[in-house]
């Protein structure tokens, strides 16, 4: 079954009620220009009341390594997302974390550039020059269609909501669905009906 991801948690009550309509992930993002940026400290303490069977994921983009590492100490992280520019080297100095790459995709997959970077998994988002993540925009899935040889976790985002969920997860079969934009009344502010609606939608057998 497809596994979720609520990303752009800002505060406590909106990262328990989405564990408590089940997800498996929270993403905390610490990219300052972002309208989700959460400081690292206030995701401390909001990661201490949260269960240990929801993995926290912290969001980087382009962050220097000594303050990646720094974060990730503090709050305890289980899994690092590079959603910049970072190299397939730069990629390899957290081996205490799993760590996911994400692409954006425009009009096409540069397969072996993703392929050179070795990690846990790939995420795959939409590219808008002006957005990085959070865009509530969809790409052309068909692009993905190609990727079942890939042995890598998928992670799906980009303008995911709770009527379209089903339809890329068939098309896909990706291993994750993220989501962030789509489940919000404004930047960083979780609508909990969305939330719950889109974590059954993302689970429902059909």
């Amino acid at each position: 079954m497809v596994k979720v991801k609520i990303c752009g948690i800002t505060n406590l009550k909106d990262a328990k009620v989405s564990v408590d309509a089940g997800c498996d992930a929270l993403g905390f993002v610490f990219y300052k220009k972002s309208p989700r940026y959460i400081i690292p400290e206030k995701a401390e303490d909001i990661i201490k009341q949260l269960p240990a069977h929801v993995l926290k994921i912290g969001v980087f983009v382009n962050t220097p390594e000594k303050v990646v590492k720094r974060i990730a100490k503090l709050c305890h992280l289980d899994i690092l997302q590079f959603h910049g520019d970072e190299s397939a080297q730069f990629c390899q100095k957290f081996k205490n974390y799993r760590i996911i790459k994400v692409f954006r995709i425009k009009d096409k997959i540069e397969l072996p550039k993703i392929l050179r970077y070795k990690v846990f998994a790939y995420l795959f988002d939409t590219h808008i020059r002006s957005k990085i993540g959070g865009t509530g925009k969809k790409f052309n899935w068909r692009l993905l269609e190609n990727l079942s040889g890939i042995k890598k976790h998928i992670f799906l985002s980009g303008g995911l909501n709770e009527k379209n969920v089903q339809k890329a997860i068939k098309l896909i079969r990706p291993d994750w669905v993220d989501v962030s934009s789509s489940v919000e009344i404004s930047p960083g502010e979780k609508d909990h009906k969305m939330v719950k609606n889109f974590i059954h939608a993302a689970r429902k057998r059909v």
